[in-house]
């Protein structure tokens, strides 16, 4: 069995997530550097969840590991990371293999194709905790997202993005925004990172 899920694990063409699985598998990918950064509660008991940006689903399964009743994770797979790689990213493959792996059932983690913009209590119902990692820097209208989300949110969502402190891409390293500034600096091209989905 751990041999079959080391080859399954093996066979995904790129993993983003680094995701831990029966029997000491590990996945390759290198998300999230330090996890604990991400100020989680230890217990999530009882709390639905929604997971938007869900990648490989780390965080929807960190969830689920800290006593979530339920989680709804959510990709739209507009982010071109794997595309720029040159690597091809099959949707929800990685996800799929570490739900039944670690033995979830469709019932507690859902998985939807869908935008962040088409987030609604109608569609979705509502939730008692957002996890919203690694996204709203990717998005052409961040604060439409954050209303959505809150439309749908009873407690708290958690946010983690791409921060702008001592660099600019226009500008260099050095001259950014140090100093307590709050900035949001706009990318028309693929400015940052080479990869036009960085908005």
């Amino acid at each position: 069995m751990t041999a079959d899920l080391r080859a399954r694990v093996a066979a995904v063409p790129y993993w983003y997530h680094r995701i831990e699985l029966p029997g000491g598998i590990v996945t390759p990918g290198w998300a999230p550097k330090i996890a604990a950064r991400y100020a989680i509660p230890e217990s999530m008991a009882g709390l639905r969840v929604l997971d938007v940006g869900a990648w490989d689903g780390y965080w929807t399964f960190e969830a689920l590991r800290r006593g979530a009743k339920e989680v709804i994770a959510i990709d739209d797979f507009s982010d071109r990371l794997g595309a720029e790689m040159n690597v091809p990213r099959p949707k929800w493959e990685a996800f799929d293999l570490c739900r039944d792996a670690l033995g979830y059932s469709e019932d507690r983690v859902k998985r939807l194709e869908m935008s962040v913009y088409d987030v609604s209590s109608e569609r979705l119902g509502m939730f008692d905790a957002v996890f919203f990692f690694g996204t709203l820097y990717h998005l052409r209208y961040p604060l439409l997202a954050l209303d959505k989300l809150a439309a749908v949110c009873k407690q708290s969502i958690h946010i983690e993005t791409a921060l702008l402190d001592d660099y600019s891409p226009y500008r260099g390293i050095g001259q950014g925004y140090s100093g307590g500034h709050m900035v949001m600096e706009f990318y028309p091209d693929a400015q940052l990172g080479n990869n036009p989905t960085n908005w």
